[in-house]
This record gives C-alpha cells, sequence and structure tokens, in this order.
C-alpha cells in the first residue's frame, strides 16, 4: 500500500515534459488524497487501541481515532 504522499508523487511522475499541469491540478490531486490519509491515520489508530489495550473494535474506538486525528493533524481555522 501506497501512502497518500506516494500517490501524488506517482502522479507528478507520470506528467510528460511536454505537458502542462495547472497548480490548480495539482491541488486537485493533493486535496483528493487528505480523505486516504485520515482513513489511514484513524485505521491505524483504531489498530494500536486493539493491540495495545486490548479493547474490542466498537464505536468508542472509532470516535476514539477521530478526536485522536482532529486534534493532532486537523489544521483547518476554527
Amino acid at each position: 500500500m501506497k501512502t497518500p504522499i506516494q500517490e501524488l508523487i506517482d502522479k507528478l511522475n507520470n506528467v510528460k515534459p511536454t505537458e502542462f499541469c495547472s497548480i490548480e491540478t495539482i491541488r486537485g490531486w493533493a486535496e483528493s488524497l487528505l480523505e486516504k490519509e485520515k482513513e489511514q491515520i484513524t485505521d491505524a489508530h483504531i489498530e494500536g487501541q486493539r493491540v495495545f489495550d486490548e479493547y474490542p473494535h466498537t464505536q468508542w474506538t472509532n470516535d476514539q481515532a477521530e478526536l485522536y486525528y482532529n486534534e493532532t493533524f486537523n489544521t483547518k481555522e476554527k
């Protein structure tokens, strides 16, 4: 499995030197990978809870993973 950044690098590497690639296109690619990045981070958090704390996977673990992501990585202005 590739990280979202690895996928973005692949997309950029596949742009031919003779092709025009606008900043809007690149921004769109990056933004489209944000949800995948969030999913990978929250899945890792859930798995860590399951293995380390031996918690069953419940809505609580989903909520904790979402909270962790929002507190740690959510950089949107409030």
